[in-house]
C-alpha cells in the first residue's frame, strides 16, 4: 500500500556568498520540517547562482562536494527528512565543473546523484546568448532512485525539453521526477508551466520542479514558480515570483490510477527512423 507524504520546496534567491546560502537553507529547510515535511527540495544552483561562468568555476566546490555536501547531510540527520540538494556546482578532472544534483536520505546518506545531461547552450529572445557548455561537462546517465515512498528519477532544468529523457525514468519505474531549475525569466513566462504538465501528463507521474527566482549576480534573472504537477496535470502548488516555501501532499497511488486510465507507457511501440519521401519524377 502506497503511503501519502508531505512535501516542501525551497524557492530560493541565491546569490554568490556559499555561507549565506547554506545559512538560508537551513533556515529555510528547518522551518519546512517543523511544518511536517518529510521531504525538502531545493532549486538548481541551490549553493552558488552568479551569471558569470568564470565566477561558477572560480567558487566550485570540491569533486565530493565537500565542504558543503557534508554540511547538507548534517542537516537531513539534524531533520530527520529527505533532502534534494538541487544542484551543486563541483570541480571535475578536465578544468570544467559538474551541475549535479545529490538525492540524500533522512539519515544523510548520499542515495544517489545526476549530472545534468543538457546543456543550455541558447540565444534568449533579447539576442544574448547562454553557453552553459563552456563552463560545464555534461553528464552521460540517467538516474532512479528508490525512496520510502516511492522510486524517484532525477534532472535538472533543461532536462526539462527533452521528453525522451523523463519516458525513459518512466519505464524505468520513477514514480515521482525532480526538475530542479533556475530557468531564464524570458523563456519561463512563456514555456515553464506548459512544459511541467507535459512532462507529468506524458508520463502519469508527478513533476516536483523547486525553482529559482529573482534577480542575481552577474545579470542572471530567473523565472520562480515553484511547480508540482499530479500525475493528471494538474498544479497542486505554484510558488509565484517570490522566495518562499512550497508545500504539497504526494499521493504515490495517483500515478497507478493514472496509469491504468491511460496506460501509454504500456503503449510504447518501436519503430523505424522516418525517411523523406518523395514524389515520383
Amino acid at each position: 500500500m502506497s503511503i501519502g507524504f508531505r512535501i516542501a520546496c525551497l524557492q530560493m534567491q541565491t546569490g554568490n556568498d556559499l555561507q549565506a546560502n547554506l545559512a538560508a537553507v537551513r533556515a529555510a529547510a528547518r522551518e519546512a520540517a517543523a511544518s511536517g515535511a518529510q521531504f525538502v527540495l531545493t532549486p538548481e544552483y541551490v549553493l552558488m547562482m552568479d551569471g558569470s561562468g568564470r565566477v561558477m568555476r572560480e567558487r566550485a566546490l570540491a569533486a565530493d562536494g565537500s565542504p558543503a555536501l557534508a554540511e547538507l547531510q548534517s542537516l537531513a540527520r539534524e531533520l530527520k527528512v529527505w533532502l534534494l540538494a538541487g544542484s551543486l556546482t563541483v570541480a571535475t578532472d578536465d578544468g570544467r565543473i559538474a551541475n549535479r544534483s545529490a538525492l540524500l536520505s533522512a539519515a544523510g546518506e548520499v542515495v544517489a546523484t545526476y549530472d545534468k545531461i543538457h546543456m543550455f547552450d541558447v540565444t534568449l529572445p533579447d539576442g544574448r546568448p547562454i553557453r552553459e557548455s563552456s563552463a560545464y561537462r555534461p553528464g552521460d546517465r540517467a538516474v532512479i532512485a528508490d525512496t520510502p515512498w516511492g522510486r524517484l528519477g532525477l534532472t535538472v532544468c533543461y532536462d526539462l525539453r527533452f521528453p525522451g529523457l523523463y519516458r525513459s525514468l518512466a519505464r524505468a519505474g520513477a514514480q515521482f521526477i525532480t526538475v530542479p531549475s533556475s530557468f531564464q525569466r524570458q523563456t519561463g513566462k512563456v514555456h515553464w508551466h506548459t512544459l511541467v504538465r507535459a512532462r507529468a501528463i506524458e508520463n502519469g507521474c508527478f513533476i516536483i520542479a523547486p525553482a529559482m527566482c529573482g534577480e542575481h549576480a552577474g545579470n542572471r534573472q530567473t523565472y520562480g514558480h515553484t511547480l508540482v504537477v499530479d500525475p493528471w496535470g494538474e498544479v497542486l502548488a505554484d510558488g509565484g515570483e517570490a522566495p518562499a516555501i512550497v508545500y504539497a501532499e504526494i499521493d504515490p497511488a495517483a500515478v497507478a490510477r493514472a496509469r491504468a486510465m491511460i496506460p501509454s507507457i504500456a503503449h510504447d511501440r518501436p519503430f523505424s527512423p522516418p525517411a523523406v519521401e518523395r514524389a515520383a519524377e
